[in-house]
């Protein structure tokens, strides 16, 4: 009886956590289809964070800033973790976060409510900050926000293979809408900048999984591809070398799993750097890519 009441506890204990997980209710009303917005935004009390979550955390600054549209839900999870609210995981349409910033020569910690919108699809397309004088300084970063947020001296930003392009693409064909978006918003802000840019350097990678030959050919040619976007679209392509180095300077780690949650882990090693080096900026040193 002991051993069947012990039973009985774990399987709702378990069914409990699978209706966290699952749960399909979100705080704001009206989350339209496509993620871009809501009928009315409602912030969840900063004291009704799940208990790890108590008083909020200090998040990576820099993966916050690669927090952008077209991420799905592990990939931001990867970069700042599951939500700090118990309005569920996989089945609802917004995340939400209450997130500190040390700020000012006395380290005063601000507190801010970090809140992202999911399209039907599950991917994530809006994000607010609350109360609003947090969003200029912390917000998240499309790739504009990445690049004018960094010294104009060094700029690197990197961007994720896995929203970039198709699956398994690797040439401009093959380059999402989502990713066309990031990239005009790059010319964008390197036309802005240009007579202070001395040389862009365009590096691809990938995770481990497959052939070192393999690997080599599929982060050059990404790194290609995007190089070729950005010629297109008018930055001079003397100004830019682009590079593969496949598997090389993993980012992530993952343990040994299944090859769904491998795949899943070890995304963050899925990506393309940009490096934007400003005039004052010593040569590179590699020749550039035709």
């Amino acid at each position: 009886m002991t051993n069947f009441k012990h039973h009985v506890a774990k399987a709702g204990m378990l069914l409990l956590l699978i209706g966290m997980l699952s749960a399909c209710g979100n705080v704001s009303r009206g989350v339209a289809s496509d993620g871009q917005r809501a009928e009315a935004l409602v912030w969840p009390d900063v004291n009704a964070a799940t208990p790890m979550h108590k008083g909020g955390t200090f998040p990576n600054v820099d993966n916050l800033r690669q927090v952008r549209p077209g991420l799905n839900k592990q990939q931001v999870a990867n970069l700042i973790g599951f939500p700090h609210f118990s309005e569920g995981v996989w089945g609802v349409r917004e995340w939400n976060y209450v997130f500190n910033f040390r700020q000012g020569a006395d380290d005063t910690v601000a507190t801010c409510q970090f809140k992202i919108l999911f399209d039907e699809n599950r991917l994530a397309r809006s994000f607010y900050w609350h109360p609003e004088s947090c969003a200029p300084d912390r917000k998240p970063a499309s790739v504009a926000a990445a690049v004018e947020e960094a010294p104009l001296k060094d700029d690197r930003l990197t961007l994720s293979s896995d929203t970039l392009f198709a699956f398994d693409g690797a040439s401009v064909a093959d380059i999402t809408d989502g990713g066309k978006a990031d990239l005009d918003r790059l010319v964008h802000t390197i036309k802005a900048r240009e007579r202070g840019v001395h040389d862009i350097h365009i590096i691809g990678f990938t995770d481990r999984l497959g052939s070192d030959g393999y690997n080599e050919d599929l982060s050059q040619k990404r790194a290609f591809a995007v190089m070729n976007y950005l010629v297109a679209h008018g930055i001079p392509s003397e100004l830019i070398e682009a590079e593969g180095r496949g598997k090389m300077d993993a980012v992530k780690v993952c343990p040994p799993s299944d090859l769904r949650s491998l795949i899943a882990c070890l995304a963050p090693n899925r990506r393309v750097v940009v490096v934007i080096n400003g005039a004052d900026s010593e040569p590179s040193g590699k020749a550039r890519s035709s």
